[in-house]
């Protein structure tokens, strides 16, 4: 068997009508896969979808590729394997209709035997739409990786491989194995599957020969049950993976020969109320990131170095564990949680039968469920880092006797094909309850509105927590938890301490967490033992949902006519991590909150909106950043806020003390000063039972370089690698100098090009397919994609100055 990529040589378009195109059409562009037709599209404030999708427009493309079969081909089975395309993907092979799937984010696989020509060049075309389907930023197209799958004619089902770990102590684990094998030839045939198991070294430490015959047609089930001895088990901390090899083979025909090999690790689950979420018999608090699809720049390009990537930062950044919102992860996504020992909570979906948006898959959830549950489990079954299953985000129907139905057969489905995982829910209680108490929601935001923007915002969260505890909130979801093996809640925190006694046998997990609140959550998690984690809403700042996060200082708002004036707001903006992969201050707050750093850090509110009012929406962290370079008067005032555990924190500004604050637990992790703005060395000092211990600085730049650096200097020749390149003004020491923004230029030569160039400004106009662009806080990011091998020369200007910087190019 060959599984190849299928990634390079195609063409897009607009796809307008079959008679348009007829016609003449419109240009195709050449495109190498990954690829996202959306983020080139021109935003507009009246754009259909509006704040959900970024104001990106939604539309239709056609995807068109060329290629050569072989004459011997005739003797194999051929298959094409799309990781994703979104969405409504249409797909046709010498223009005969090969196949369909609906939902954006399954891993389908299409027969394409019946319309292939042998001995002569081949197309493939495929179509998506998307259109006002979604709650955020989706991208459209073929954004995930393309396989060509070519089998003999007795071969093994690769994608119904899966290897079990069902038995494990420190002496032995058991590994058990269930491979399908399927005849397509006219004769039976007599094999033997022969298959092993190799460590990390590559030795074989255990195998096994099993003889099979298969009649014309038929298909089976080959099972083996091997040992492993003083097994190296798999964990967030040592991912340590094996490898097995499953081996067709036929004496009398070597042609048959069909070699699979699948990675998997040894590790195993236990839940209970009473310890929690244990793994390989440790107990584990999940510190979760809820994520988005997109990878900022790259828009929903899911470009295999980018995914992996985002789990090294998140790693870095004090997670250990990944929330898929609200979808089935990517393979490539899997892939890098397997290798860097990330867990992963993968969910199905955010609708079923209530819509969300006007096109959403809630057309099509009652036809497609089954097969789209079927294909997130073929996916994941093999990867040690997927631990949960979501059946569903925040839906409308968790709180109805139809939704306590709908809940227990989706959890079945999934049993039925998978019982080595937990399965969870992710109930909003208020839209579980949402009929019965919008009345008085919009009775109590009536009168807030007299009051002004801050007291609607008051109003509404505190009606929340209110319903969140509420006794019609217990009964109306109970059967829908009932179903799962662990209770999902978003934002209810308040549910951790009376459902214990509610509900003894119920294990809490927070799916979703508002980063607001990370001091108390975290707090809430760690006093219950039913409680196995939470994941904050989010990890990694993503596009659509527009302004979730920002901070409006009300002076500067105006009122606008037409259009919506949210635009040109791009992003959330509520991650722990920007969307080029920097750590935004309550990162690092966080990690402080989870115990896992010690020394203070300093993050300084911008000194030019001092004394300003306020407005920051509910998932807005403080608009601080940590830095001590500002373009403002000697003597301006600024808020300082500084993130600690311990008890007490001294903030020193050139040598002289400004006193010391309380910080640690009972403070909320921070202390507050407000000082002046003097240039210099800004230092914050941690006292611990009245003895200085740990200490941050910041110290003021002295001058402004404009420097480029790549984060790494050699990189593969291979469409699904990637360079980040850091483009940063900073002082000749290193100091970042984010005093001012500036417009800088971009240039590649040599084998590559110019992926995407942007920032993290949460509002702009820019493109990301531009080869200039705007700092933000002195900073940008170009993404570098490989054409060939040899040296990629990029260039950056800025304010008269150049930087430059090496990525070589290994070919694979």
């Amino acid at each position: 068997m060959t599984v190849t990529p299928f990634n390079d040589d195609w063409t897009v378009r607009p796809k307008i009508s079959g008679f348009v195109n007829l016609m003449g059409g419109s240009e195709s562009t050449d495109v190498t896969l990954p690829h996202d037709a959306m983020i080139t599209l021109p935003r507009s404030e009246h754009a259909s979808g509006g704040a959900p999708s970024a104001f990106f427009p939604g539309g239709e493309v056609e995807y068109s590729k060329r290629f050569y079969v072989p004459t011997e081909w005739r003797a194999r089975r051929v298959a094409l394997q799309f990781d994703g395309v979104y969405r409504d993907a249409m797909v046709y092979v010498n223009d005969e209709f090969a196949g369909q799937w609906r939902y954006g984010y399954s891993v389908f696989r299409l027969p394409v035997d019946a319309h292939l020509r042998y001995g002569t060049v081949n197309t493939v075309r495929v179509e998506a739409r998307a259109h006002r389907d979604s709650r955020w930023y989706t991208g459209l197209g073929i954004y995930r990786d393309v396989h060509l799958v070519v089998t003999p004619l007795a071969h093994i089902i690769d994608n119904a491989v899966r290897v079990t770990t069902p038995d494990v102590d420190a002496e032995r684990a058991v590994v058990e194995s269930a491979v399908q094998v399927a005849n397509e030839d006219v004769i039976s045939r007599r094999l033997t599957l022969a298959v092993e198991i190799r460590d990390a070294s590559g030795a074989v430490v255990a195998d096994d020969r099993t003889p099979v015959t298969l009649r014309p047609g038929a298909a089976t089930t080959v099972r083996s049950r091997l040992y492993v001895d003083e097994p190296h088990r798999w964990g967030v901390d040592d991912p340590y993976l094996y490898s097995f090899t499953a081996r067709m083979l036929d004496e009398e025909d070597p042609a048959t020969e069909h070699e699979l090999v699948v990675s998997f690790g040894v590790r195993t689950l236990r839940i209970d109320p009473r310890h929690g979420l244990r793994i390989n018999d440790e107990t584990v608090k999940l510190r979760g990131a809820c994520i988005h699809h997109d990878n900022g720049p790259l828009g929903a390009a899911t470009i295999r170095r980018a995914e992996e990537r985002r789990i090294e930062i998140l790693k870095e950044a004090g997670f250990n564990a990944v929330r898929s919102s609200h979808y089935p992860i990517s393979p490539a996504m899997l892939d890098a949680c397997d290798r860097l020992g990330m867990l992963v909570f993968d969910e199905a979906f955010d609708a079923w039968t209530e819509m969300n948006q006007p096109f959403d898959y809630t057309l099509d959830f009652p036809e497609w469920w089954e097969r789209d549950i079927d294909a997130m489990v073929r996916k994941d079954f093999n990867h040690p880092s997927v631990i949960l299953y979501s059946i569903g985000n925040e839906i409308h129907e968790y709180g109805s006797g139809a939704g306590g139905i709908l809940s227990r057969e989706i959890a079945e489905r999934i049993r039925a094909n998978d019982e080595t995982r937990f399965i969870t829910t992710a109930v909003s209680s208020f839209w579980a309850v949402a009929g019965e108490v919008i009345g008085e929601l919009k009775d109590r935001l009536d009168t807030a509105v007299a009051r002004g923007v801050n007291d609607v915002m008051n109003e509404m969260t505190e009606f929340f927590d209110a319903v969140t505890v509420s006794d019609v909130v217990t009964v109306r979801t109970a059967e829908s938890h009932a179903a799962a093996d662990i209770a999902g809640l978003n934002y209810a925190e308040a549910r951790y301490a009376p459902d214990a006694a509610r509900f003894p046998n119920r294990v809490v997990l927070g799916t979703e967490t508002n980063p607001r609140v990370t001091a108390m959550s975290w707090r809430e998690t760690l006093a219950h033992d039913h409680v196995i984690g939470g994941f904050t809403w989010t990890g990694w700042d993503y596009l659509g949902e527009v302004g979730l996060g920002r901070t409006d200082y009300t002076d500067d708002l105006e009122v606008r006519g037409g259009g919506d004036p949210a635009f040109p707001w791009l992003t959330a903006w509520a991650g722990d991590i920007d969307i080029t992969g920097m750590r935004r201050p309550q990162s690092f707050y966080r990690e402080i909150v989870y115990g896992l750093r010690r020394d203070p850090y300093i993050a300084v509110l911008r000194p030019e909106h001092y004394g300003r009012r306020r407005l920051e929406m509910q998932w807005a962290w403080s608009d601080a950043i940590s830095s001590w370079t500002w373009d403002v008067p000697v003597g301006s005032r600024a808020e300082i806020e500084v993130y600690c555990d311990a008890d007490e924190v001294e903030l020193i500004l050139n040598g002289e003390s400004l006193g010391r604050r309380p910080a640690g637990a009972e403070n909320d992790f921070t202390a507050r000063f407000d000082i002046e703005y003097h240039p210099g060395d800004l230092v914050a000092v941690a006292y611990r039972d009245q003895v200085a211990s740990e200490r941050s600085t910041l110290t003021t730049a002295q001058g402004r370089v404009l420097t480029a650096h790549a984060d790494r200097e050699q990189i593969r020749n291979d469409s699904g690698d990637l360079a980040f390149v850091t483009i940063e003004f900073a002082d000749p020491a290193g100091v970042p100098n984010p005093s001012r923004d500036s417009s800088i230029e971009v240039r590649v030569d040599g084998p590559g090009r110019l992926q995407a160039l942007g920032t993290a400004r949460p509002a702009t106009a820019e493109r990301f397919d531009a080869t200039s662009c705007t700092t933000f806080d002195g900073r940008a990011l170009a993404i570098v994609r490989p054409t060939g091998p040899g040296e990629i020369i990029v260039t950056v200007g800025a304010e008269g100055e150049t930087a430059r910087t090496a990525i070589t190019v290994l070919e694979t």
